[in-house]
């Protein structure tokens, strides 16, 4: 399914905002890095909630010329939080940011969310950037620990992008597709699975939306204008997930 176009960005009268969330696993940057920049910058994102961001030498001068190269800002994480990134556009004004390392399972990467809490307009949003692990135990009980971030983090609405490692039956995916909406189910505008990029066959990132937020529409932004085939092939492993959300005004009913 081609996503032919999205609603733009918008501030609403009564202070809620229609706001554009982009998910994506960018592999360290290893791939083509001008190819990555026009993707995002194409999306038009308010939020890029990134995973394997680069880690090691010089990292944080790589995550400012990727913000840099799609007109955003770093808002955390990094390899603070073992490799989930959160970019944001002028229009989101920082609360507060968390970096959080999970527990390390020897023989295993180390995991870990980047957070925050921004306002957009009249809104109070926060925003979570997860990468989970490849096994399956260890993967559901991050599953039940971003949950626990979630309520921790004391708001109302909220949204979550990740590379699960996880497919919609599985566990952990399940899970969290229980207390959230899957904004790919909930209103699906766009390609549906994400890996591998040159013959999708898996949806293993995604979206989802704590409840009272609506969903306009949620997909891999193949087709919007200004996305090229060539740029999504090249610029990573993971196809990315692009969501437009409708977030209520804070104090809203």
């Amino acid at each position: 399914m081609a996503m032919m176009s999205l609603p733009e960005s918008r501030t609403e009268q009564d202070g809620s905002a229609v706001i554009r969330v982009l998910s994506y696993n960018i592999r360290s940057m290893r791939d083509d890095g001008a190819a990555l920049a026009r993707v995002i910058r194409a999306c038009a994102p308010d939020l890029v909630l990134v995973q394997e961001a680069p880690r090691f030498f010089r990292w944080r001068k790589r995550a400012a010329r990727l913000a840099a190269a799609t007109d955003l800002v770093v808002l955390g994480g990094g390899a603070t939080a073992a490799g989930p990134l959160l970019l944001c556009s002028l229009r989101a004004a920082v609360e507060r940011t968390e970096d959080v390392l999970l527990p390390l399972t020897p023989g295993l990467h180390r995991r870990g969310f980047a957070t925050a809490v921004v306002r957009i307009a009249g809104t109070r949003l926060g925003v979570l950037s997860c990468h989970l692990s490849l096994q399956r135990e260890e993967r559901l009980a991050q599953a039940e620990s971003l949950l626990g971030q979630l309520d921790a983090m004391g708001v109302e609405h909220a949204v979550v992008g990740g590379d699960l490692n996880d497919v919609p039956s599985g566990q952990a995916f399940r899970r969290l597709a229980g207390r959230l909406q899957d904004c790919w189910t909930v209103q699906p505008r766009g390609g549906e699975h994400t890996f591998p990029p040159h013959d999708p066959r898996k949806r293993i990132d995604a979206v989802f939306a704590t409840r009272g937020i609506e969903v306009l529409g949620c997909g891999v932004p193949a087709g919007l204008p200004g996305v090229a085939e060539g740029d999504l092939l090249a610029a990573s492993d993971h196809l990315p997930v692009l969501a437009v959300l409708r977030v209520p005004a804070a104090g809203a009913s």
